[in-house]
């Protein structure tokens, strides 16, 4: 069979698929978190004092004793197997951005030959795969292997039910045999121990008396989008590389405007039911899901939980989403920009910290301006996006969300703070020495009398800005769509821990003077603020005026790709920042810098290897056979007295040609091999390898739109992103 008419059957399948069965809907009340090991399934299983114990160390990380483990194992192992567990599994979360695991069966045999399950504290709290198949930046060798996984008893365990059968999956830490941290959880548990000691102190010396354990908090906004598996199929750059390495922009793409927050295609819809169903299941709280701007691309965001948990719940909700959409003959692409011309897919990190005695502490309530402890928190979130820009863009920093980042759909790689107009003026007024009144939103009136008036929020909302607050959270919107939030979290929480540090001491010395809790709220935060200041922008990100003014004006900097970014990693005031916190050892920073340094040099590599590969081996034979259909019809014109003009067919044989030079420019990129570092590789990769792959794809895009459609080989825009 042909290319083509591979291509033309996939239309036809797709075309004449019928929707899935969606009859069988069970309630939400019977299905919530029924495969999760929850406290509640606890409480019921375990003896008062082991849930006392379990209860203590979820909510506050207390530590667990060993006879404790054992009657949680014990409790765990028959709630699996009344549920036809026949394995468990420590999942863990190396620094590939995916999850891992190693099986292991309950079962064990007696000399009689005879079989029973066995699980017991020691089996729940340690498991032991090799430390260095993973990605490690040669924290462990080959001849180094010894790797352990420890159960994290604040993410629950919970058992996945798939076609193979059911396990027991047990939420894990990753660390080497010498104690080094070899994946994103520790990180992120760290980050967070080391927020709640820095926030204590600052509400202890804000008269706070009752104070329980502070913890971050996550609600992650997922976009995607459905492909339909007929036509990835037939597109090796959507299999291998995650997007497409060609395609012309289709005579219809987004900018109708109509797609957003549109009517779900109905086979979209129970895929979507489908998806969020599995979820419920897992005790993830799926909130609200859409469409998204492009055709193609959709949107699910849950509630918010405790930063580690929601990490877990991400990871888990992107495999889910991946195995259901083939259930339903959908590929899905969570890459930043798989299409190019419509908007890429990220993933907005809404991030806030608090507990339950003071509450959400970055909520500014009606009256911000009086919020003492809202005002310190979020300057200390200032302070550490103005000095710590640069770490939170590699922490962002990937080959698919170079795509995105920058364009017009997603922030720019200049990293500000949008406050919104009422605590910008706040923020303001303190710089200038005081601490003034604050104006509320006032009430919408549409001046129908049908609609009842509400109350308008104080601030609008600035889609530009890649970190802006948003009400009660700052939402971090550089995220690309295909990453772990555990980097991102580890970040925040740890900059916000050294900036609450930092006004836990100046706090001190100001008390010490005798002055009031209010005037040295008001002299710390004006010391903040003429600092640091600077990272505060309410204006249009995209604009090249501001991109100007960022750099030369308020000293920020315009980092646009990932070669660029990952040096922050090792610089010395993140190395120093991440070292007297407690959250990763210079060892270990450098670790990740290396780790995700390859995982850019390969992901170049994959790219624009199967660019030259694709464009000689597919697109390039389609094309001389359709020169050949050209010809053939000219010669057979000419024979009866008819001149055909020739002139499309010479310039597509100089587009074929052309095509030929830019993949032969490519191949001379990937045949360097001398580079004096990282760094230097890195470089080549996000400059000539990228620009000889632009050049590549731009003649083929060319060529799309002047080969007969019928000789064309790859499912086009206009069938992927439309057809579903």
């Amino acid at each position: 069979m042909s290319a083509n008419a591979v291509r033309q059957q996939a239309i036809h399948e797709v075309t004449n698929r019928p929707l899935p069965d969606s009859s069988a809907v069970q309630p939400l009340s019977e299905i919530w978190a029924a495969d999760v090991f929850s406290l509640a399934v606890m409480e019921e299983s375990l003896s008062k004092n082991a849930f006392k114990a379990m209860k203590k160390t979820v909510q506050t990380g207390a530590p667990l004793d060993s006879a404790t483990a054992d009657v949680v194992a014990a409790a765990m192992k028959d709630w699996a197997l009344k549920k036809g567990v026949k394995f468990f599994s420590h999942i863990f979360y190396p620094m590939t951005n995916i999850t891992a695991e190693k099986h292991d069966g309950f079962i064990i045999t007696s000399p009689e030959g005879n079989a029973i399950t066995e699980f017991t504290g020691s089996l729940l709290i340690k498991g032991e795969p090799d430390g260095s198949s993973f990605p490690n930046g040669s924290l462990r060798m080959t001849n180094a292997a010894r790797g352990y996984t420890a159960w994290d008893p604040t993410s629950p365990a919970y058992v996945m039910n798939t076609p193979n059968g059911a396990t027991l999956m047990i939420p894990s830490v990753f660390f080497s045999w010498t104690g080094e941290a070899l994946d994103k959880k520790i990180p992120l548990l760290r980050s967070n121990a080391a927020m709640n000691d820095a926030a204590q102190r600052v509400l202890t010396l804000m008269g706070e008396t009752e104070i329980e354990t502070l913890n971050s908090s996550c609600g992650a906004e997922q976009e995607y989008f459905l492909v339909d598996a007929h036509f990835a199929h037939n597109r090796p750059d959507l299999l291998l590389a995650g997007r497409t390495l060609f395609g012309a922009a289709p005579p219809k793409g987004q900018e109708f405007d109509d797609h957003y927050f549109g009517a779900i295609p109905e086979r979209v819809q129970v895929f979507m039911q489908a998806f969020e169903d599995k979820l419920f299941r897992l005790g993830i709280p799926a909130k609200t899901h859409h469409n998204e701007v492009a055709p193609g691309q959709f949107e699910i965001a849950p509630y918010f939980e405790a930063a580690n948990v929601a990490a877990d719940h991400q990871q888990l909700m992107m495999t889910i989403m991946k195995t259901t959409a083939k259930e339903h003959g959908f590929i899905c692409l969570l890459h930043e920009k798989p299409f190019a011309g419509v908007n890429g897919s990220g993933k907005h990190v809404n991030w806030s910290v608090g507990n339950s005695t003071q509450g959400n502490l970055l909520d500014p309530g009606t009256t911000p301006h009086e919020n003492l402890n809202f005002l310190l928190f979020c300057g200390a979130v200032i302070r550490g996006a103005h000095l710590f820009g640069p770490l939170l863009r590699a922490v962002i920093a990937s080959a698919a969300n170079d795509h995105r980042l920058g364009a017009n759909e997603a922030p720019p790689a200049i990293l500000s703070v949008y406050l919104g107009d009422q605590l910008e003026a706040v923020f303001s007024d303190i710089k200038e020495g005081n601490i003034a009144t604050s104006s509320d939103g006032g009430v919408m009136d549409l001046g129908l009398s049908q609609i009842l008036p509400f109350t308008r929020d104080p601030g609008d909302r600035n889609r530009t800005s890649p970190f802006a607050f948003t009400g009660n959270r700052f939402e971090f919107r550089a995220v690309g769509s295909s990453q772990s939030v555990s980097g991102p979290l580890v970040a925040m929480n740890t900059m916000l821990a050294d900036s609450l540090t930092w006004i836990a001491d100046k706090l001190e010395a100001q008390l010490e003077t005798g002055v009031s809790q209010l005037e040295a709220v008001a002299a710390v935060l004006k010391e903040l603020m003429e600092l640091h200041s600077a990272v505060i922008f309410g204006g249009d990100g995209y604009s090249s005026e501001w991109h100007t003014a960022a750099v030369e004006e308020r000293g920020l900097r315009n980092i646009p790709t990932t070669a660029d970014a990952l040096p922050a990693l090792v610089a010395d005031d993140v190395v120093a920042l991440f070292e007297r916190t407690g959250v990763l050892s210079e060892v270990e920073l450098a670790s990740r810098y290396e780790v995700y340094a390859e995982q850019y040099i390969l992901s170049i590599g994959v790219e624009a290897k199967l660019t030259a590969e694709l464009a000689t081996t597919v697109l390039y034979p389609a094309t001389v056979e359709y020169l050949s259909d050209l010809t053939e019809t000219a010669a057979a014109a000419a024979s009866v007295g008819v001149e055909l003009d020739t002139g499309p067919a010479k310039t597509i044989a100089a587009e074929a040609n052309g095509l030929l030079g830019a993949v032969s420019d490519l191949n001379a990129a990937l045949s360097v091999e001398d580079f004096a570092s990282t760094e230097e590789h890195m470089q080549h990769c996000a400059g000539p390898i990228r620009a000889r792959m632009d050049a590549v794809r731009a003649h083929a895009d060319r060529l799309e739109t002047m080969v007969a459609d019928e000789r064309w080989p790859l499912p086009k825009y206009r069938e992927m992103l439309f057809i579903k």
